[in-house]
């Protein structure tokens, strides 16, 4: 007990910056872009493995650092809620989605799982203004179920940000999205007079903007650090993307998934971000029975050009910064919201109907299926959804010449997106508060990821996931997964075996048991459960009454 006690304790220091970055000015304190990609796998990255041109992505990564062991929380809203609040997704409100769900009128859901961010919470903006950080945000929002605003308490502007561009639900066509939101206005993509390119196209909006905040940020001359947080839209379906980026990738994918699999797989040993002794995963789909070779191939090649397409924007995101002569003290951080999407958006057609057409123009909505995503995620199991590594692996790349100079180098310690705020708190020298504006809010879940940065060990007890049943819990190298709230539990050796593809849950059943009894502790302390999903998991309440009201 006092040993737990302790490391909970340093958690804590090391959470709120006192053991890492001595008391900063405020002209000394770093920038931070924390750039958020959407639906992407593992492996998708050249510096993770893939043949995906990302050479912009892939010099942050020489210059900077990256992790091979992060993880997300497997969905588009769950991560978005944990990375700006610091919490799991549960504590945040966001148990689920933000979407309306058959089960948000009924008697039985809890606020954990109203879908919308909890006012006793505290964003990274909310977290830096009190140091003297302008904060700005760009693209996909989905942390609010107030989509079309009949409510705007959640919208960025009422969480901190300073200025904000971009959709506020989570997903749109990428050539006319049609509502956008900026600031506190819902405009037409086409009718906005702050931003009208002769060709628009959403990834590069999202960038164009992020720019111009930067830009008029150092134009303002104030000294005061900025906080920008870029949330891409891509990869994440319909598969629309420019043609002079398709092109790129004609035929690219025409001998089918498992020879870039395997490449993949094989890359990824060489780069170290794999361990050679670990068993590929199986592969999902059969290109020899695939009746539309050419639309599938078609798929990748779109999915391709949209990540390409991405990477071009990020490169012109660090030539701003680069420009202005605030690259070398900007932290950036680069990740994704969850694994590869096998979602079958537009790929089933109906008996008797047309075929589906080719993918990539404005008129098509589509996505790039399972057998793509299980190449994306190379080498894991599963995808988006479940907590398998598949669906929560995510690469993280962080850089910032003037503190880091681990240039190139892999970091293999276990990290979660609830370690973001920790980190950004601890650099920027700002206090996390057990009050504001007026409630008592929660305790940050995550540990700064400074000591990594220096090759130093983080604290930390264990890492806990739980999505529409979907459960997990890793401790050191031992995790603990079950698919589903009636699937059973599984155990993996990490270390050995992070593909987890030999379940040890039968030849260790002390270990299983001790660290299911854990999950089953963080799950009531988070209120991850009781959970709305069938089979139900413990008594289900009654409706609560709303949550608190911010003063």
């Amino acid at each position: 007990m006092k040993k737990l006690l302790k490391r909970k304790l340093l958690n804590l220091i090391a959470g709120l910056g006192l053991l890492t970055l001595p008391t900063l000015g405020a002209s000394s304190r770093p920038n931070i872009v924390l750039i958020l990609a959407d639906d992407m796998g593992f492996s998708d990255l050249g510096c993770y493995g893939g043949e995906i041109r990302t050479p912009n992505l892939d010099a942050l990564a020489a210059g900077g650092l990256r992790f091979t062991q992060f993880y997300n929380t497997a969905r588009c809203c769950p991560t978005r809620a944990s990375l700006l609040t610091g919490l799991y997704p549960h504590q945040a409100g966001m148990g689920f989605m933000s979407d309306p769900a058959g089960y948000s009128s009924g008697n039985w859901i809890n606020d954990w799982y109203r879908g919308d961010l909890r006012p006793d919470t505290m964003t990274i903006a909310e977290a830096l203004k009190p140091v003297g950080y302008r904060s700005y945000a760009v693209g996909k929002w989905h942390v609010t179920k107030e989509m079309e605003g009949k409510s705007k308490h959640n919208w960025p502007l009422q969480r901190g940000f300073d200025r904000y561009y971009g959709i506020i639900p989570g997903a749109a066509n990428y050539f006319t999205p049609g509502r956008l939101t900026r600031d506190n206005t819902t405009i037409q993509f086409d009718a906005d007079p702050d931003y009208h390119p002769a060709r628009y196209y959403l990834t590069d909006a999202i960038a164009d903007n992020a720019v111009r905040y930067v830009n008029d940020h150092t134009k303002q001359n104030t000294g005061q650090p900025f906080f920008l947080y870029v949330a891409f839209t891509a990869a994440h379906w319909p598969l629309h993307a420019l043609p002079e980026d398709i092109a790129r990738y004609k035929g690219k994918y025409d001998d089918g998934y498992e020879p870039i699999r395997q490449a993949r797989f094989t890359r990824a040993k060489k780069l170290g971000v794999i361990d050679p002794q670990w068993d590929l995963s199986a592969q999902i789909g059969d290109w020899s029975a695939m009746p539309r070779k050419d639309w599938e191939a078609r798929c990748m090649e779109v999915y391709a050009a949209q990540v390409d397409r991405m990477d071009q924007n990020v490169g012109k995101i660090v030539a701003a910064l680069r420009s202005a002569g605030q690259l070398d003290n900007t932290l950036i951080f680069f990740l994704q919201d969850n694994g590869a999407c096998a979602e079958p958006v537009g790929r089933n057609a109906k008996k008797g109907s047309a075929p589906p057409p080719m993918p990539g123009g404005k008129e098509t909505f589509l996505a790039y299926g399972a057998a793509w995503a299980n190449v994306s995620n190379t080498p894991f199991r599963y995808y988006k959804h479940f907590v398998h590594e598949g669906g929560i692996s995510t690469p993280l790349i962080v850089h910032w010449p003037a503190f880091i100079k681990r240039h190139g180098d892999l970091e293999h310690q276990p990290g979660h997106l609830i370690d973001i705020m920790a980190t950004c708190v601890d650099v920027a020298g700002a206090t996390y508060p057990a009050r504001h504006h007026g409630l008592q809010i929660q305790p940050l879940e995550g540990c700064s990821l400074t000591p990594a940065f220096s090759a130093r060990p983080i604290q930390r007890d264990a890492i806990f996931w739980e999505h529409e049943g979907n459960r997990a819990l890793r401790v050191e190298n031992w995790k603990l997964v079950a698919k589903g709230a009636a699937g059973p539990w599984e155990l993996y050796d990490m270390s050995l075996d992070r593909t987890e593809m030999h379940d040890l849950a039968v030849r260790q059943p002390e270990r299983l048991k001790s660290m299911s009894s854990l999950w089953d502790q963080w799950a009531r302390r988070t209120h991850a459960i009781p959970w709305p999903w069938k089979p139900p998991y413990g008594e289900i309440p009654a409706h609560n009454s709303s949550p608190p009201v911010r003063q």
